[in-house]
Order: structure tokens, then C-alpha cells, then sequence
């Protein structure tokens, strides 16, 4: 009997019982809740087929649908001094972000690279609301610094996506700092006479929204991200009144004359193309791998293929 007991039962049961399926092949949209299958969610830059909420995307899977090929070179970052303030709540700061860096797969809050988008070159650089909140630091602040550099020594456009919660606590006055320290960097972008773009994503707030995210030349916010500096809940208890519907939204600011544009993630990289192109002074792209033709001289004969009739 324990033979039969210890062995060929659980030996019958594996051969039938059903394989458990990964968690991770769904996932639910918190806006709907429908549920999303994670191949199409990601062919479709994570925004929900049935809603069309925008949901969070790395700032790695942005740049690769963003530039031409998906093809991108990361631009070098200063690193800072690590927990200068040896910073310490419910675990330390060097822990926490070692826990961040492990669940994202990525150094910090923010990545910079270059590569071209319609054949245009630029330099971009995205926060990832997923590193403590895209929290503003020391390092997001030489990333920033770096991406502007690196367009003003190459000549390029600077375009940067947002998306944060605030400057870090954890570095207290120094993360701070770097609103000044990002602000001064866009200067040098204007004097040199680059654009700089801004695409606000959600969230957007504290202060890179009243630094870097607001000083673009061209505003273009993602469909309802919420975009301030205190948020709606801060507000509605300390004036103790109810704020209008989609207050702080992208939609609202639109209306409001904060942002130029309000833009679905699925059409924001043609419309980049035509706006980057605009401001460099470059003809509109071409929707072919073929360079454009060159214009024929004034009272030239048109080839006589051209000319033949069928």
C-alpha cells in the first residue's frame, strides 16, 4: 500500500495534472480592467486596446520604438556621490536603491541616448516613474546635464520625457539642487540654437515639473497624464473645496494654454519627425528608405521616360 501510496500515485497525478500558467502573461488595465495578453499590450507601446489608457512603459522600450531601427547609443553619465547624506527611514538609501535597480534592470531614474528618428539625429532622454518614482536626484540631474551637453557639442535636438513624482528625498537639498542645475542646461541649449522638446508623461509633478518639464520650446503631454506640481488630493484639503473634473490633467492644461499638443503614444514619434524637421529647417520626411529626389533646375527637359505616354 505505500508503495502504491508514495509512488505511483503522485506518478499518475503528474503525468496529468494541468501546468500552472505564469502570471506574468496578463496584465490588468487599471483603468477598465480588462485583461490584456502582455504580447499585445506591448505591441501596442502599453497602452490598453480597449480604453486606450496609457499606461507606463520603460524608458528602454520607449527609445526602441522611438529611434529609426530601434537602434540607439547610450550617452555616458557622471556618477555622483553615493548617499551623501547617509540618508536612513525604513531601510537605508543605498538599499532601497539597489532594490530599484534590481526590479527595473537599470542604474537610475533616468536614461540618455542618441540615434535618429525619420533620419533626423537627436539626443533623448527618459525618466522611469518605476526607480522611486522617477524621483528628481543627483544623478537624473548629470543625466539631464549630459543629454544637453552631448546635443550642444553635436548639434542635435534635446528631447526629454518626463515623468516623476518630485525631487528625492533621500538626498534632501541636493536633489534640489538640480532644478537650478537642468535649468541653466536648457539655456545652453537655447543659446546655441537647438530645440528643446518636452513630452510629459504621467505622472509629471513636484519639482521637475517646475524645472526642466516646463521650459520646452514645444509641450506635448500624453492623453490624460496628470501634469502639476501638488497634486489634486493636497489641493482639495488645504482649500477644502472640490476641484473641476480632469483638473491637472493633459487634456485641461490644453485647454488651459499650458501645452501645444496632446499626443497618443502610437502617433508621437511621426509627429516629433514633422516637428523636429520644422524647427531645424529641414524638408518634411521622407515615408521611404529612398533618399528624396533633388529638384530639377528650372527649364530643364524632364527625362524622356517621363515624358513617353501609354
Amino acid at each position: 500500500m505505500n508503495w502504491i501510496t508514495n509512488y505511483v500515485r503522485p506518478k499518475i497525478n503528474s503525468l496529468f495534472s494541468r501546468r500552472e500558467v505564469p502570471e506574468n502573461l496578463w496584465t490588468k488595465c487599471p483603468e477598465c480592467g480588462t485583461m490584456l495578453f502582455h504580447r499585445e499590450l506591448e505591441a501596442n507601446l502599453n497602452v490598453c486596446s480597449n480604453c486606450d489608457h496609457h499606461m507606463a512603459i520603460s524608458p528602454r522600450d520607449r527609445f526602441t520604438a522611438l529611434f529609426d531601427g530601434g537602434i540607439f547609443t547610450e550617452v555616458k553619465v557622471p556618477e555622483p556621490i553615493a548617499d551623501p547624506l547617509h540618508f536612513r527611514d525604513q531601510k537605508k538609501y543605498p538599499d532601497r536603491l539597489k532594490a530599484a535597480q534590481k526590479s527595473t534592470g537599470e542604474k537610475e531614474a533616468m536614461l540618455v541616448a542618441e540615434g535618429e528618428i525619420g533620419r533626423t539625429p537627436i539626443v533623448a532622454a527618459a525618466q522611469d516613474f518605476a526607480f522611486i518614482g522617477g524621483s528628481l536626484s543627483m544623478y537624473v540631474g548629470n543625466a539631464f546635464i549630459a543629454g544637453a551637453e552631448r546635443a550642444v557639442q553635436m548639434k542635435k535636438p534635446f528631447v526629454v520625457f518626463s515623468a516623476a513624482g518630485g525631487a528625492r528625498m533621500q538626498e534632501g537639498i541636493l536633489a534640489l539642487m538640480q532644478m537650478p542645475r537642468t535649468t541653466v542646461a536648457i539655456q545652453m541649449l537655447k543659446e546655441a540654437g537647438l530645440p528643446y522638446i518636452v513630452v510629459l508623461t504621467h505622472p509629471t509633478t513636484g519639482g521637475v515639473t517646475a524645472s526642466y518639464a516646463m521650459l520646452g520650446d514645444v509641450q506635448i503631454a500624453e492623453p490624460n497624464a496628470l501634469i502639476c506640481f501638488a497634486g489634486p488630493r493636497v489641493i482639495e484639503q488645504t482649500i477644502r473645496e472640490k476641484l473641476p473634473e480632469g483638473f491637472q490633467r493633459a487634456e485641461y492644461l490644453l485647454d488651459h494654454g499650458m501645452l501645444d499638443r496632446v499626443t497618443h503614444r502610437k502617433s508621437l514619434r511621426e509627429e516629433l519627425i514633422t516637428i523636429l524637421r520644422m524647427l531645424t529647417g529641414q524638408p518634411p520626411a521622407i515615408r521611404a528608405d529612398l533618399a528624396a529626389p533633388e529638384p530639377a533646375p528650372v527649364g530643364t527637359t524632364a527625362p524622356a521616360s517621363e515624358t513617353l505616354k501609354s
